[in-house]
């Protein structure tokens, strides 16, 4: 594990080869990068980054990431959307920023790289709370998706909000606690929108601080009892970081998950308690 895993937040990645607009806000945008190499068109991965849905954190930190996965030949497209802290952003602007991004990206992608985007839907990575927005769109536009890799996500609202993790974070995103206003956590809560309805895989580090394990691990079972075929990779020595650096010890299971719902294979899964 590097010595501090924050690190990658901070590193510094290629520029993106192209931005593009996917409604009139000037966080409604996603920057795009071209798969290295020739070969034919493959499917967009769109990246959504977490950060407990706060204004402070933006796509840019995905960088290393995005990069890597263009390096290996993947379009790739890092999406951005209105944040709590910010005019405009929370609910619902949040939720129905990553929505419309979502169902745009592919055509606008295939636009500014011709030849290199298929047709067929993207596969959605999400970190953290990119990992709850992934599964939303997932639940909410199935037919948008072409897969969802899940990293460390903040699968349960009301367990994120009864654990207050970073600081408020789920009442600021929805305006309140599950008490004040549950027909908002029923209709953005992963846990409230089991089975899954996209192919999905999930993975998470034991050693997670910011996220609990045990989250991912509850979420997993509780859309296996529904009916949902979903995989779940569990990392002993991975931290919440770790999942979106291409230099830690976690990256070939990412890469191996995500490389599962391009081929459209079902994944092994590989070290779960819930298997």
């Amino acid at each position: 594990m590097p010595a501090d895993p924050r690190a990658v937040l901070t590193r510094p990645a290629p520029d993106p080869d192209h931005t593009v607009a996917y409604g009139e806000h000037p966080d409604q945008i996603a920057d795009l990068r071209e798969p290295a190499g020739g070969g034919p068109a493959r499917r967009l991965v769109v990246v959504v980054h977490g950060g407990f849905w706060r204004a402070e954190y933006d796509r840019r930190h995905t960088g290393p990431l995005a990069a890597a996965l263009a390096a290996s030949g993947r379009p790739v497209a890092q999406l951005e959307y209105r944040r709590t802290g910010q005019p405009g952003g929370g609910w619902p602007n949040t939720l129905t920023d990553v929505l419309v991004g979502v169902a745009e990206l592919r055509r606008l992608a295939a636009a500014a790289m011709p030849g290199r985007v298929s047709t067929a839907p993207p596969v959605i990575v999400g970190h953290s709370a990119g990992g709850h927005l992934a599964l939303y769109v997932a639940a909410t536009a199935p037919e948008t998706v072409g897969g969802v890799l899940a990293l460390a996500p903040v699968a349960d609202l009301v367990e994120a909000h009864r654990l207050d993790l970073d600081g408020g974070a789920v009442a600021e995103l929805l305006g309140g606690g599950p008490d004040e206003v549950p027909d908002r956590y029923a209709t953005t809560d992963p846990r409230s929108l089991v089975p899954v309805r996209s192919r999905t895989v999930v993975v998470h580090g034991e050693m997670d601080q910011q996220v609990p394990v045990r989250m991912s691990r509850d979420f997993v079972a509780a859309a296996r009892l529904a009916g949902s075929g979903i995989a779940y990779f569990e990392l002993s020595e991975c931290e919440h970081f770790g999942l979106i650096d291409p230099e830690s010890a976690a990256w070939p299971t990412v890469a191996a998950a995500l490389r599962s719902l391009e081929e459209d294979q079902r994944p092994i899964d590989a070290a779960s308690p819930t298997r």
